[in-house]
């Protein structure tokens, strides 16, 4: 990728500040974040800031920005005099995370359900159909994602859908690698679960729709923990830089 020239109005120019500077931080803040949530950036990876800075035509500030606004979506490590580096767990901290999640999540879901539309209801129908179909894990990951936030976008307790957003931007890498472990009956059961919400979803039945998506997660949890290996890969001697990510868009 060539250096973007750089003008006195351009927006990730050194020394830029104000809503220019915030919109420099956010484009990169979104680069790195689908690099990450796509899985080209993995856990324990070290991202070069004077690097990502060179390759994406912006100042350092813009991409230190960047780095804390990702840090408070629980993706980024930063810190001081040292660097920065993709968010990683091990089996122990992944497991807490889940079992958080198992509480956090059926929350969510009750306050959402009086409050979903019709036509959010439908959309879930949909994406569930189109998760069926597929067998490709991003596209996958991605549909059950939109999916899953789907249901929790009538809570109207912006700290707890907060940290449902943080809670699976951290726990991306492990469900794809449980996605990748799953065979024909492990995918036929997750069709199966979902099938269960959305049908007590559309009950407004909140109790069935807590207790499946509890079980929903705490299975997903279960079969992680059967597999430490996971958790145990090392990736913290690979470096990034923006050039690693362009596919990510």
């Amino acid at each position: 990728m060539s250096r973007k020239p750089t003008t006195e109005s351009d927006t990730s120019s050194p020394g830029a500040s104000g809503p220019s500077a915030a919109v420099a931080s956010q484009r990169v803040a979104d680069h790195l974040r689908a690099a990450i949530l796509n899985g080209e950036l993995r856990p324990g990876a070290r991202i070069m800031q004077e690097q990502v800075a060179a390759q994406l035509g912006a100042s350092r500030l813009p991409v230190r920005e960047a780095l804390r606004i990702l840090a408070a979506e629980g993706l980024t490590v930063v810190k001081s005099n040292s660097g920065a580096w993709v968010s990683r767990m091990d089996m122990a901290e992944c497991e807490g995370v889940y079992k958080i999640r198992e509480r956090l999540e059926p929350l969510a879901l009750g306050e959402s359900i009086p409050h979903l539309s019709a036509d959010q209801v439908a959309e879930l129908e949909t994406i569930a159909r189109q998760i069926e179909l597929t067998t490709d894990v991003d596209r996958f990951l991605a549909l059950d994602r939109r999916l899953h936030l789907l249901t929790y976008a009538g809570c109207r307790v912006a700290q707890i859908t907060a940290m449902v957003d943080r809670f699976w931007n951290t726990t991306q890498h492990y469900r794809r690698a449980f996605a990748r472990l799953a065979g024909d009956s492990g995918w036929e059961l997750i069709h199966a679960e979902h099938r269960l919400i959305i049908e007590a979803i559309k009950r407004a039945d909140t109790v069935d729709a807590e207790r499946f998506l509890t079980g929903h997660i705490r299975r997903t949890r279960l079969e992680l923990t059967q597999h430490p290996e996971l958790f145990t890969e090392d990736d913290h001697d690979t470096d990034y830089t923006a050039d690693a990510a362009d596919s990510a868009g």
